[in-house]
C-alpha cells in the first residue's frame, strides 16, 4: 500500500532555524529564570588555552553502559577562580573526570550549537566529599563481604624481591622518585614498567590492565605508585576496578599513593601500603638489604664454623704428630739398645758362636751327602725310567713293549719289557 505524503498548506507555520532557536531559548529562560543546582558525574572534561573548562554532566548508567543523560557545562575562565577557591578550601581539590559534583549555574539554549548548556558559576564541595566518603564506605563493605580486604596480604613477599613490576604514569615525578630510590641502593633490581592512567574515568581500567601486564611479564612483586593530589584527583584509587585488581593480584602489591595523610581503598587491600612512592621503593630496598644481611650472617657463621673445625683438626694433627715422633724416638732408642747388647754379646763370645755355626754347617753337609743318589748307586742301587723319563717305582708302572733306561754306578742299560 502506497504511503500518502502530506503536503504543507499555506496556513501551516514554518520556523526558520534562528527563529526556532529563539523560541527554545525563551522556553528555557521561562522554565529556569534563575540559577539551578544540578548533580551528576563529570565526563569528557577539557580545558581550553583561554582558561575555560568544558565538560558533560552525566547521569551514569549501569557499570560499563552509556550515561542515561548528559548536559553540557561551561565554566568560563572568569568564574573558575571562585569555584577553585571553594573546592580548595574544603580540601576537595579541583574538578576532574569521574568526580560526582553538585553545581550551580544558568541553563541557557546555546544557539550556535543548537543545544542546552549550563553556564556554571558555583559548586557544593561538601556534596563531592560526601559522595566520595559514601562510595568509599560502600566499596569497603562490599570488599569485606567478598573476603578481599586481606586477600593480597596472604601473598608471600619474596625473600629477595628484585623483579619489580612498576604501575604508574610514566614520566611522572612519582615514577622518577621510585626508580631513583632503587637505583641509588645499588642492588640488581629489574623493573618492569607499565604505563597507566592514574586519574579520571579510565584510571580503573588502565591500572587493572597494567597490573595484569606486569604480572604476566614475570614480576615477583607489583608497586602501584602515584604522586600527591587532591581528594578528587586521587578518587580513582577509591574505585572498585583498582581495588579488586589489587586484591586479586597473584603476587604482593605494594602501594605508594599520594602524601602521608592520604589513605585510599587501594591501600586498604594492598599487601603493604606506604605513604609515598619514595617510601614504597625504600621498603623494597629494606627487604633486599635484610635478605642480604641474613645471607652474609649465615655465610659468616658457616666460615666461622669451618675455621673452628679446621683449627680443631690441626690441633689433633699436631698432637698425633707429637705422639708419633715420641714413639719413633722411643723405638729407635730401644733398637739402639738391642743392637748395643747384641754387639756386646758378640764381642764377649765370638769363638763359641763360630763353633756353633761350624757344627751346624757340618751337620747340614752330612745330611746332604746322605741323600746324594751317587752314593746309593755306588752301593749297588739302580734307577729305572721309561723312555719318556717317568720313574719306575713298582712293576705296575710298566707294560709290555715299554722301553726302559736303567741308570747304574758305571753307566746306563736299555731294555724292553717282554711280558
Amino acid at each position: 500500500m502506497a504511503r500518502r505524503v502530506r503536503s504543507a498548506t499555506v496556513d501551516e507555520r514554518t520556523f526558520g532555524v534562528a527563529e526556532l532557536a529563539g523560541v527554545l531559548g525563551r522556553v528555557v529562560a521561562q522554565a529556569f529564570p534563575g540559577d539551578a543546582w544540578v548533580r551528576g558525574q563529570i565526563r569528557n572534561l577539557s580545558r581550553s588555552a583561554k582558561g575555560h573548562v568544558y565538560f558533560d554532566l552525566a547521569e551514569p548508567g549501569p557499570l560499563g553502559a552509556n550515561p542515561i543523560a548528559l548536559v553540557p557545562v561551561a565554566l568560563l575562565a572568569g568564574e573558575k577562580p571562585a569555584v577553585n577557591t571553594v573546592m580548595k578550601a574544603a580540601g576537595a581539590g579541583r574538578i576532574d573526570e569521574g568526580v560526582e559534583v553538585r553545581i550551580r549555574g544558568r541553563l541557557t539554549w546555546y544557539t550556535p550549537r543548537g543545544q542546552l548548556q549550563m553556564r556554571m558559576n558555583g559548586i557544593d564541595p561538601t556534596y563531592t566529599l560526601g559522595r566520595l566518603v559514601e562510595d568509599r564506605d560502600r566499596l569497603l563493605g562490599d570488599l569485606r563481604r567478598d573476603g578481599l580486604l586481606g586477600r593480597n596480604r596472604t601473598r608471600a613477599l619474596p625473600v629477595l624481591p628484585l623483579r619489580v613490576g612498576l604501575v604508574t604514569s610514566v614520566g611522572s615525578a612519582a615514577a622518577a622518585d621510585f626508580l631513583h630510590e632503587l637505583e641509588v641502593a645499588g642492588y640488581g633490581f629489574r623493573v618492569l614498567v607499565a604505563d597507566a592512567r592514574t586519574s579520571g574515568l579510565d584510571a580503573g581500567r588502565s591500572v587493572a590492565a597494567a597490573i595484569g601486564a606486569v604480572v604476566a611479564a614475570g614480576a615477583e612483586v607489583v608497586a602501584l605508585v602515584r604522586g600527591g593530589g587532591s581528594r578528587t584527583e586521587l578518587g580513582s584509587f577509591d574505585g572498585e576496578a583498582i581495588a579488586r585488581a589489587v586484591a586479586l593480584a597473584p603476587v604482593p602489591v605494594l602501594t605508594g599513593i599520594g602524601h602521608e595523610v592520604d589513605r585510599s581503598v587501594a591501600d586498604e587491600v594492598a599487601h603493604t601500603a606506604y605513604k609515598t612512592p619514595t617510601a614504597c621503593a625504600a621498603g623494597l630496598v629494606s627487604q633486599v638489604a635484610l635478605a642480604m644481611e641474613e645471607a652474609e650472617a649465615r655465610w659468616a657463621a658457616i666460615t666461622g664454623k669451618a675455621a673452628e673445625r679446621l683449627a680443631g683438626a690441626e690441633d689433633r694433627l699436631r698432637r698425633t704428630a707429637t705422639r708419633a715422633a715420641q714413639a719413633t724416638v722411643v723405638g729407635l732408642a730401644g733398637g739402639e739398645h738391642a743392637l748395643t747388647g747384641a754387639e756386646r754379646r758378640l764381642r764377649r763370645e765370638p769363638a763359641r758362636a763360630l763353633d756353633d755355626a761350624e757344627r751346624r754347617l757340618a751337620a747340614s753337609a752330612a745330611r746332604a751327602r746322605a741323600f746324594d743318589p751317587a752314593l746309593a748307586l755306588a752301593r749297588g742301587w739302580s734307577i729305572t725310567r721309561r723312555a719318556d723319563g717317568t720313574l719306575v717305582r713298582v712293576p705296575h708302572d710298566v707294560t709290555a713293549d715299554d722301553d726302559l733306561v736303567t741308570t747304574l754306578a758305571g753307566g746306563t742299560v736299555r731294555s724292553r719289557v717282554t711280558g
